[in-house]
């Protein structure tokens, strides 16, 4: 029996990158998540997203249906389009690096995480953090009198 190199592993599991699919994993599932999430918000402040072009939001039609927030994409490999999200990645990959299961942390974890960007002085809003652009963004819808854009 000759010993062929290409057929090592054949039969077995092949590797998961990111790790096992969690509840779900796809389209469904974020079109719910994202759902749960944005209804948290205030109407004023869920009225678009943007998204680059990943299978888990090719139900998106379906989620602005659901939530009335208008869904738009970014131009393929245009990473200047989302610069805040592509900071937030950068910044997250000194916890988490790329291809990191996040099922192995606990939901305290990843909220912990969260907690210490959101909480982090941004050159790109002046110093201030996150939480607190996002505070004075919440304070000002509820101030009668001050005009909204639409």
């Amino acid at each position: 029996l000759v010993h062929l190199p290409r057929l090592d592993g054949w039969g077995e599991s092949p590797p998961v990158k990111n790790g096992p699919a969690l509840a779900g994993y796809g389209a469904v599932a974020m079109n719910a998540a994202l759902t749960t999430a944005l209804t948290r918000l205030p109407e004023q402040l869920r009225k678009t997203l943007t998204w680059d072009r990943g299978k888990e939001l090719s139900a998106h039609a379906q989620f602005t249906l659901d939530t009335g927030t208008r869904v738009f994409f970014a131009d393929p490999h245009s990473p200047w389009q989302r610069p805040t999200n592509e900071n937030t990645n950068g910044l997250l990959r000194q916890y988490f690096p790329k291809g990191t299961d996040l099922s192995r942390w606990s939901a305290k974890d990843l909220e912990a995480v969260a907690h210490a960007l959101n909480n982090r002085p941004r050159k790109v809003l002046g110093w201030k953090t996150p939480a607190e652009v996002f505070e004075e963004q919440l304070q000002s819808l509820q101030q009668p009198g001050v005009a909204t854009t639409s």
